[in-house]
């Protein structure tokens, strides 16, 4: 089922749901404001952001019901301390220094949180300055620490989300944050793992976001093909060290308010500022219509993995496997995993199809239900989207080149599978 097929299936974008935040970079020179979230659908969605992957911005009122915009919050819109203190205290919190630049990022601590809420509040009394320098809480795992705890529900519009259905199910890892930090903290030049989308929703606070369309931060490399640290940098308009800045576009500017949610689409380099003290919920995610591109994201990184290496490549016998470990270490994934990856997905849409949620077990599995919730239609659309890469996958000559024996089914039997559901979903 291509795009228009699933389309048709849908009302048309609702005028009266959208308005427009001025924002220069992007076609049309905006970027829309979704209002309503009675008269906005999953499809209208679908349709008008993830397929086109155009980013936009969702008002207040759809984070209003959150636990987190309740009691995280004083009646001023600051962070509630106190409670926050009551409810994690006791954790243990990773803590970026915003000041030190470490290769392209800000190095990390792991610091008590009740530690750094104190540096928070003595930071705040100080004018905002501190011998610490800047600290930001980020990439908190928090949900996974404290499952029990009413913080937010995760929108419809962004629950067809294959990274976390698939951690879930390894119980590995998740791509669920909290990020907490003063007024002045910010987080560097990057586009978001695997080349991801993001949604990011803030409890309170006020944030300002750079955003860079994928492909113009080609524009923005160095001499060495390296991105800046810092897009607004005045050494980018040295000629001499950033040679082709000056055929950039503007970057699209969000000032996103407390409860809205900004989304971010696949591959968007960006650049975030923090305007107040801000806390925010994020998450990262990949599903049907973008894992295309994060197949081609895994080919690139594993060819420049290649490429660092290649002088080894005749006297190592492993080199391929080599290869394959590094690329792991940095990305977190590798080609094996990916098709794991993929299985996982597949099979968890095949047993909708074929078994409903007919059972208890199924019910009580919410990756099945967020599945059942978009319907069969988007069930078969990510097989279909499946098949496309895990044929490429399994075409792939680094792919083929690896030990593929531990994989249960085999890529040919899996791919049989996919298919037969397929058909049989549309008989």
């Amino acid at each position: 089922m291509d795009r228009a097929t699933f389309a048709c299936s849908t009302a048309f974008f609702h005028d009266s749901s959208t308005s427009s935040q001025a924002a220069p970079g992007l076609p049309g020179g905006h970027v829309d404001f979704i209002e309503k979230v009675d008269s906005f659908t999953y499809s209208d969605f679908f349709r008008d952001y993830l397929i086109p992957n155009h980013p936009c911005i969702f008002s207040a009122k759809f984070t209003e019901e959150w636990g987190s915009r309740r009691t995280w919050v004083t009646r001023d819109g600051k962070p509630n301390f106190d409670h926050l203190l009551q409810k994690f205290g006791e954790a243990v919190v990773p803590v970026a220094k915003c000041d030190v630049q470490e290769y392209n990022s800000n190095p990390k601590e792991q610091l008590p949180f009740k530690e750094y809420v104190k540096y928070w509040q003595e930071y705040i009394q100080n004018g905002y300055r501190s011998s610490r320098g800047c600290l930001y809480l980020k990439d908190w795992h928090l949900s996974r620490a404290f499952p029990e705890q009413d913080v937010y529900t995760t929108p419809v519009y962004f629950s067809s989300d294959w990274l976390n259905e698939y951690w879930d199910a390894v119980a590995v890892d998740d791509y669920r944050f909290v990020y907490m930090g003063p007024k002045g903290s910010w987080t560097p030049f990057h586009a978001d793992v695997f080349r991801s989308y993001s949604w990011s929703a803030n409890v309170c606070g006020r944030k300002k976001w750079l955003l860079y369309p994928a492909g113009q931060e080609e524009f923005l490399k160095d001499t060495h093909g390296n991105l800046p640290f810092d897009v607004t940098a005045p050494s980018l308009r040295d000629r001499r060290v950033y040679p082709r800045y000056s055929q950039s576009q503007p970057p699209v500017e969000i000032v996103q308010e407390a409860g809205e949610i900004v989304f971010i689409p696949s591959g968007w380099h960006h650049q975030v500022y923090n305007l107040e003290d801000t806390i925010s919920i994020n998450h990262n995610w990949v599903n049907g219509c973008n894992v295309a591109i994060m197949w081609c994201f895994l080919q690139d990184e594993l060819a420049a993995v290649q490429r660092e290496i290649n002088q080894w490549k005749d006297p190592m016998d492993d080199w391929h496997l080599q290869c394959q470990l590094i690329m792991k270490s940095c990305t977190g994934i590798d080609y094996k995993e990916f098709y794991n990856f993929l299985k996982v997905i597949a099979e968890n849409r095949i047993s909708v199809l074929e078994k409903g949620l007919d059972d208890e077990a199924s019910a009580q599995n919410t990756s099945k239900a967020a599945i059942s919730t978009l319907g069969m239609l988007h069930a078969v659309f990510d097989l279909k989207r499946t098949v496309k890469v895990l044929t490429s996958l399994s075409a792939n000559e680094d792919f083929r080149k690896l030990d593929l024996t531990s994989l249960s089914p085999p890529p040919e039997a899996l791919l049989h599978h996919l298919k037969a559901a397929i058909d049989t979903a549309l008989l």
